[in-house]
């Protein structure tokens, strides 16, 4: 059919402002989601240009025709993988980027490219992992420990086995299709499993209840959020439970602690940073405690009226109410996903954990969770031995030792510092053989061994041991992404830890493993 005179189609893929606000407001919106499960993925990318274009598929150079099929279904899988992975959370990935076919198309035809201009000679899988999983996909990746996962997943399916083997698994319950026309592929790709695992993905089968859990959450979320304010009836309303709230954490909440005494007993000194680095824990938390004293009171004279509710202590008021921690405090205070109840209890066990360190020193194992500025506590280990053993900082690295549950710490050691509180996610350590091992069915995180925190001098011929074993990720909180930093890195991140594991590296990667500070509700 011929299209009426007056139609119009105007494309951009930025914004314009000479495209009237009214009709877009009035327009019907279109939008091109990408299908949902790994089968639905395959089929898109292989019913799609230029995979579905004959020419293109069957007339690859005569002695690459078949490792080209093996390779391109390779790229499907991976294609697939990348955007299935986005909906387990920071398991799959700790931003959740938008792959799209346009991704698949260029690496498609650079695959063919890059196969005929080698023919004859080895296959160029380091230009093809550079150009697709550096530039294509990886353009779009900002996270250093994504651009990890990136290239382990890309290496499982871009790889000498895939080209040169038809019977083999290319992932759980998926088996490779072996070369031939393009509609038997269309074929073999509709009789696979509708409905993925997660290992399917390199992730754990307790993914699934991570998937499960964060739906629930957006869902009661959702709900408590067209929750009314008012209460009809003998219950209490809501101005009286956010005043009673607040005059219970009001009561429980101690003092601010005395900054000059502890200068005092903890004064500047170039041996021990540490004494530093208390003081200034010490002057943030007692921002954070007077922001909160503050606006509770005035959220309990709001309530009684003797004071107009701004709009600060109204988003105070919903946020006591609904059981979510302030904004305001936020503003002020160190990472946390935790829930009202659970922030407040959280801040206290901080708060007394310091007042033990004012009074008695440092301990001999350190509650990492509860540091404020944990990069800072890091930074002063390693300048007390830079300083100790006259040797320059930017040589010296962590090594790291796990110490077995019933080991005894009598004192602090004498370089670095021992920690506990951390959590380990997407696995567990085995106490067993005292490596990383497959997390339990049904338990999502698990508490983490203590960890000794040792610095350590690095050169060329004995780099430093924070680069061998698996290099675990610690973030402080389990949504691990966050803003990034001038160092390239997320502010949610705080460093690699080694650890020993049973398999490879590549494989805790793809599971998605990661030590945290701090969990959602513990």
């Amino acid at each position: 059919q011929e299209a009426n005179d007056f139609f119009r189609l105007f494309l951009t893929s930025y914004p314009s402002s000479d495209f009237p606000v009214s009709i877009l407001q009035n327009a019907i919106k279109m939008t091109n989601e990408p299908p949902k499960g790994l089968r639905a993925n395959l089929l898109r990318s292989f019913a799609s240009n230029p995979i579905d274009d004959e020419e293109f598929f069957e007339t690859c150079a005569p002695s690459r025709s078949d490792e080209f099929k093996r390779l391109a279904f390779g790229l499907g899988v991976f294609h697939a993988v990348v955007q299935e992975r986005r909906s387990y959370g920071p398991l799959g990935w700790n931003i959740p980027y938008e792959f799209n076919e346009s991704d698949f198309r260029i690496s498609a035809r650079q695959l063919r490219m890059f196969l005929e201009e080698s023919e004859g000679q080895e296959l160029p899988f380091s230009a093809l992992l550079y150009t697709i999983g550096e530039c294509n996909y990886g353009g779009r990746v900002t996270d250093d420990v994504d651009r990890i996962t990136l290239r382990e997943l890309l290496r499982l399916y871009l790889n000498e086995a895939v080209a040169s083997q038809d019977d083999r698994e290319v992932a759980p319950g998926f088996h490779a299709i072996p070369p031939g026309p393009h509609p038997a592929y269309i074929q073999a790709i509709s009789k696979m499993p509708a409905i993925a695992q997660p290992e399917v993905f390199g992730l754990h089968a307790n993914a699934d209840l991570f998937k499960a859990r964060a739906e629930t959450n957006a869902l009661f979320e959702s709900a408590l959020a067209t929750q009314p304010r008012s209460q009809s009836g003998g219950s209490r309303s809501a101005e009286e439970i956010a005043k009673d709230l607040a005059s219970s954490i009001l009561s429980k909440l101690p003092g601010s602690f005395d900054l000059d005494s502890a200068r005092e007993k903890y004064p500047v000194s170039y041996e021990e940073s540490l004494n530093a680095f208390l003081v200034q824990e010490l002057e943030r938390f007692n921002e954070l405690t007077h922001v909160v004293r503050e606006s509770l009171i005035g959220l309990q004279k709001a309530t009684q009226g003797q004071v107009v509710m701004s709009d600060e202590l109204e988003a105070l008021f919903n946020a006591v109410l609904d059981g979510r921690v302030p904004g305001l405090w936020m503003a002020k205070s160190y990472p946390s996903l935790k829930h009202l109840a659970g922030y407040v209890s959280d801040l206290f066990d901080r708060l007394s954990f310091f007042s033990t360190w004012v009074k008695d020193g440092i301990p001999p194992t350190v509650w990492y969770s509860g540091l404020f500025f944990v990069s800072g506590f890091n930074t002063c280990l390693l300048q007390n031995y830079s300083r100790q053993h006259r040797v320059p900082i930017d040589l010296v690295s962590f090594s790291f030792r796990v110490l077995e549950r019933t080991e005894p710490v009598p004192i602090a050691p004498s370089d670095g510092a021992v920690i506990h509180g951390l959590f380990i996610e997407g696995a567990r350590w085995n106490d067993d053989i005292q490596m990383l091992d497959e997390s339990l069915p049904k338990v999502l995180v698990e508490p983490a061994p203590r960890l000794h925190l040792c610095p350590a001098q690095s050169s060329a011929e004995n780099p430093a041991p924070s680069q061998l074993g698996f290099n675990c990720p610690l973030y402080r909180t389990g949504e691990r992404r966050g803003v990034l930093s001038t160092t390239g890195r997320s502010t949610n991140f705080v460093l690699f830890v080694s650890l020993p594991a049973n398999q490879v590296a590549a494989h805790w990667v793809r599971r998605g493993v990661a030590l945290l500070t701090s969990l959602q509700n513990d």
